[in-house]
């Protein structure tokens, strides 16, 4: 008997040092919003594109199209703003239900360690745009997306250091096929999202 006691003091321990250094309230419900927001963002941007190649939009005339550029802006934003606020609301009300804070240190090393190459690949996106080279933005987008969920991963459930590995690799690919970085968006944004999501709900929230 005194084993046993010894044996759950020690897990209970070792819960109480996890919950205090890593941010464990993630939804995963709020995974697969974001990633049917991903595919309707995706669909419409399609449609916008759909008199030209990416590759073309990318290099020629048609990136300067100013109601282009405005329309895809528009449902890049629209679809942030969702998976925003949709991610925000269900975190908040699983950590209300965990009587944990949404808002402690854990949570703050996680935000910090996220958007720190978030933002690091939006200027180096906007840079590629500069200089021309618009083609590279899909794969870029990916492979910094990929690795801002694996710096984050140390301060949350690992299943998203997974996710993060799964863009990495997806963004690498999506370079040797040009022209269909609206596919691998999709594939990436809207289809992992929901994927993991999905094994995140059934992992952990359920429980």
């Amino acid at each position: 008997m005194d084993s046993n006691k010894y044996l759950e003091d020690i897990s209970e321990i070792k819960n109480m040092m996890s919950r205090s250094s890593r941010f464990i309230s993630l939804s995963g419900l709020s995974g697969v919003l974001a990633g049917a927001y991903a595919l309707v963002g995706a669909f419409l941007a399609h449609q916008v594109l759909s008199g030209y190649s990416e590759e073309n939009w990318a290099r020629e005339s048609v990136r300067t199209d100013a109601s282009v550029v405005q329309q895809l802006f528009m449902i890049a934003i629209g679809v942030m703003i969702c998976a925003i606020v949709s991610g925000i609301f269900l975190t908040l009300k699983k950590s209300r239900k965990s009587g944990e804070k949404m808002w402690d240190v854990s949570s703050k090393r996680l935000v910090f360690n996220f958007l720190v190459p978030l933002f690091t690949g939006g200027a180096f996106c906007l840079v590629l745009i500069q200089y021309g080279i618009g083609w590279m933005v899909a794969p870029a987008t990916l492979i910094f997306y990929g690795l801002a969920c694996i710096n984050a991963s140390k301060y949350t459930l690992g299943d998203v250091r997974y996710m993060g590995i799964a863009f990495v690799i997806l963004g690498l690919i999506n370079t040797q096929f040009i022209g269909y970085g609206l596919y691998f968006w999709a594939l990436g944004f809207g289809c992992f999202h929901i994927f993991y999501g999905t094994l995140m709900y059934f992992k952990y929230d359920r429980k």
